[in-house]
Order: C-alpha cells, then structure tokens, then sequence
C-alpha cells in the first residue's frame, strides 16, 4: 500500500514551496508570464499555474462584495467575436465579478443575481456606457441606482455625428472645395490644444470654407465644457 504524506508548505505544485509560489506570483504583477520564467528558469505553463494560485489566495482574502458605486464594461475575448461582462466597486477600486457569454441584459442579470436582491438594493450609481441592455438590467434589478453615462461613450457619439457631416460634405462637393476636407478627420475629431500648429492652421482654413462643418466643430467642442462646470 502506498502512501502519499501532505506537507503544509508544499504548493499546489508538489516540487514547489508555497512561499516559492507566492514569490513568483508577486513579481507576475510587474512583470510578464514570460519574462518571470527567463528570470527563473521555469517552463511557462508552470510560472502560469503559480500566477493563478497566487490571485485565487489574493482573492480569498478579500470582503465580500457590497458594492455602492459600480462600473459596468465589456471586454472581446477570441479576437473580439465574443465579449465578457467586468462589474467593478469604484470605491473600492477593484473588480468584483467577471461573466456572462455576450453583452446582453441576460448575461448582466447574472450579476445582479450573484449580488443578491439586498446588496443590489444598496447600490446607489452605476456607471457604465450607452449600451441599452446594460441600463435595462441596472433599471430592472436596481432601479433605485442613478445612472451615469461615461464621459468617453458620450464623445464618442459626438465624434461619430461630426464625422458623418464630414463624411456628408465631402460627398457632395467637388474640386478645390473637396481639398479642403480631404485628410481633415484627424484634425476634426481631436481636441484642439492637442494638434501642432500647421495642423491647427489646415483647420482653420478648413473651417473658414465650409460653414456646415464649422457649426458642427464649434457644437461639438462647447459641449465639452459640460464636464468642466461646477454648477
């Protein structure tokens, strides 16, 4: 009969020390799987192993989740034709959940779900993009939450309408007036104390020639301000 003894300090990995195991999985958060396994000579899959047994003790170690302001994104795994939801505390500062097979209001709903009618009732803002299916989940499962629209999906549509006039203008013009808008879309949709100066003055030019394009460029920028008031 054979017998195998169990050591306290073994890894999960028998021919490593836990505190071994600890150590790489720290110098995996300011460095890559495969520059930790140059520096130490291990094989990658194993340096891979260590990092998840070193994050799976990090998280056992953390509160639970009673989250009062939450942040809702996706992200695109397999080359962006599927996407993962991440919910974070944004008081805390880290991330609580991670799942779902697609961006839908089902694969959200398994979030609220998790959290449970009581801690979801306590949830007091959300923020989150302008994706309908994730604010018909918040409204649904936590409807006394208040909702905010991050600043970047919000200039993103105003980017996205400026370029279509752009697009429009460019259509129906003709000759030396099309000149002017051709090779301008970087120009138009970026912030202008951000450009160099010749493209500011191609702007300037472009802007003086086309009153359709100037309208639109001086609507996009005075909003802008909105996230600079104080009252």
């Amino acid at each position: 009969m054979v017998r195998q003894e169990q050591f306290a300090w073994l890894a999960t990995h028998s021919s490593t020390t836990k505190r071994f195991a600890h150590y790489v999985g720290q110098r995996c958060r300011s460095a890559t799987i495969k520059d930790v396994a140059k520096e130490l000579g291990l094989d990658w899959k194993t340096v891979k192993e260590m990092e998840k047994e070193y994050m799976r003790a990090q998280l056992e170690q953390m509160p639970s989740a009673k989250p009062g302001v939450i942040g809702i994104d996706e992200i695109s795994v397999r080359k962006g034709h599927e996407y993962r939801i991440i919910v974070s505390d944004l008081e805390q500062k880290r991330p609580i959940w991670f799942g779902g097979i697609d961006r839908s209001e089902e694969s959200l709903k398994e979030f609220y779900d998790w959290l449970g009618k009581e801690k979801c009732k306590k949830i007091r803002l959300a923020v989150m993009d302008m994706w309908k299916a994730f604010e018909n989940a918040t409204q649904t499962h936590a409807p006394q939450s208040a909702i905010l629209h991050d600043k970047f999906h919000v200039i993103r549509h105003l980017n996205e309408a400026l370029d279509k006039i752009r697009k429009q203008e460019y259509a129906k013009l003709t000759g030396d007036e099309r000149s002017f808008i051709k090779g301008q879309k970087y120009n138009l949709l970026s912030r202008k104390e951000h450009l160099e100066l010749p493209a500011k003055r191609s702007l300037k030019l472009l802007l003086s020639k086309n009153r359709k394009l100037f309208t639109a460029y001086i609507l996009k920028e005075s909003f802008e301000q909105l996230w600079d008031y104080t009252y």
